[in-house]
């Protein structure tokens, strides 16, 4: 019986891919130049890319990062032929002004306590960030953290920021002693009431007391000083710390059973949503003194900061209660089956899982929270464009524009940037697409 000749006995030795169907030569010819009218729209964009870079390129590399003026820039660009309103950019109000766009007017011998407040800052979120590669005893510094950042901003008496703490302390010891002993609802009541008063009543009692039998402290420095980037992010970083464990609590009480926790977390929610943020900065400026004692000093930072913290705790709330509505049923049973209490199952069970679910959204309100930190100018703080108006009001950059705006603009995208970027790779991370 003969073989069948058709039937192969060996394998064909592998070939390379056409060049077309590869690489960038390939990539190019499935996404740009797959058809006529792709192959056109290519061409036109191209062209349209050339023209901007070729006026954009040359005014960003202009000559003038030492010119001390508006017009030295253009003596300096009329030198080089240059001729023209939009010759060249004039670099040298950033050479001259980036300190203050950064600092405000700080002083500047205390230049290390901003820039020491900040580097801690990275190493008290690293745990919460990387939890993974970093040890997670540093925990504890990320506790700690929020009271050492406002005192060297600010400076003052050590025991300030430590009598903030142990109103926290007293609180906590309250709430666990009373949860135990009667009810949780109870508990939580006497607890915020007792950190109230402690920081109302107590504490003034406690820190003068302290600081007569050890004076510790550094220079004191007024909020009229904090300025430019410094106090951009110094109302952001605060603002998403603490709206996202508002938020969370405020999503919980709009999903409560108890009748007066829900409609105060839903009408809360719902008249801070329904007022702009420059109304509630206009509040926090102007009426907000009226309604407290004469000769009361209310720090006008530390107004704004409650009133963006409130604001963004309300878009938070919803943005948290949507994940948790993305739970199935099932998560809730399955809590309730394994003999968790409320606060068992949503700190195990129920809460990572939104929180992971909310990670777009979430992300998304810090971007929005740190982008209007912009609007504290209207109302008379120096962030980075209050600064950049200031500097163009002087003689010698009466007429700068792009430059000095265009700079802001760059440092807010590195920033919100980073934060997209982190924001994916969480998601990367917690594989939240497939879980």
């Amino acid at each position: 019986m003969s073989d069948i000749g058709y039937v192969r006995t060996e394998m064909l030795p592998e070939k390379e891919p056409p060049a077309s169907e590869v690489g960038i030569i390939g990539w190019m010819r499935h996404n740009l130049f797959s058809g006529w009218f792709n192959s056109i729209l290519t061409l036109l964009s191209i062209y349209f890319v050339y023209k901007i870079l070729a006026a954009v390129v040359p005014w960003i590399i202009s000559p003038t990062w030492d010119a001390g003026s508006l017009s030295e820039c253009r003596e300096i660009l009329h030198a080089l032929g240059r001729e023209g309103h939009y010759a060249g950019a004039c670099w040298g109000v950033i050479h001259e002004r980036w300190i203050q766009l950064i600092f405000g007017f700080y002083p500047p011998e205390l230049y290390w306590r901003p820039i020491a407040a900040f580097v801690l800052l990275g190493v008290a979120l690293a745990p919460v960030l990387f939890a993974d590669k970093v040890p997670s005893k540093l925990l504890i510094f990320s506790g700690l953290y929020p009271f050492i950042f406002p005192w060297l901003l600010w400076g003052g008496t050590i025991w300030g920021p430590i009598s903030a703490l142990l109103g926290f302390v007293v609180g906590w010891a309250v709430y666990t002693l009373i949860s135990k002993t009667m009810s949780g609802l109870l508990g939580i009541i006497l607890g915020v009431l007792a950190s109230l008063v402690w920081w109302l009543v107590i504490s003034s009692y406690f820190v003068g007391a302290m600081d007569s039998v050890a004076a510790i402290g550094i220079e004191v420095v007024e909020s009229r000083k904090f300025g430019g980037f410094m106090l951009s992010i110094t109302i952001g970083v605060v603002a998403i710390a603490c709206s996202l464990p508002l938020g969370i609590v405020l999503a919980l009480g709009r999903q409560s059973d108890l009748m007066i926790v829900k409609y105060l977390s839903v009408g809360f929610i719902e008249f801070i949503r329904g007022v702009p943020l420059i109304t509630l900065l206009f509040v926090a400026s102007t009426l907000l003194n009226l309604f407290l004692p004469p000769g009361t000093n209310f720090d006008i930072i530390l107004r704004v900061l409650i009133m963006v913290t409130l604001f963004s705790a309300a878009y938070m709330a919803e943005v948290i209660r949507g994940g948790l509505a993305a739970l199935p049923r099932g998560q809730y049973e399955g809590a309730d089956s394994l003999g968790l209490n409320y606060w068992q199952a949503q700190r195990l069970i129920i809460m990572p899982q939104a929180l992971k679910i909310s990670i777009p959204g979430i992300v998304s309100t810090f971007i929005g929270v740190f982008k209007d930190t912009v609007l504290v100018s209207i109302i008379g703080l120096l962030d980075p464009l209050g600064l950049a108006t200031a500097i163009r009001a002087d003689a010698n950059w009466n007429g700068i524009v792009w430059e000095i705006y265009g700079f802001i603009g760059l440092l807010f995208f590195i920033f919100c940037f980073s934060m997209s970027r982190y924001s994916m790779y969480l998601e990367r991370k917690l594989h939240t697409g497939h879980r």
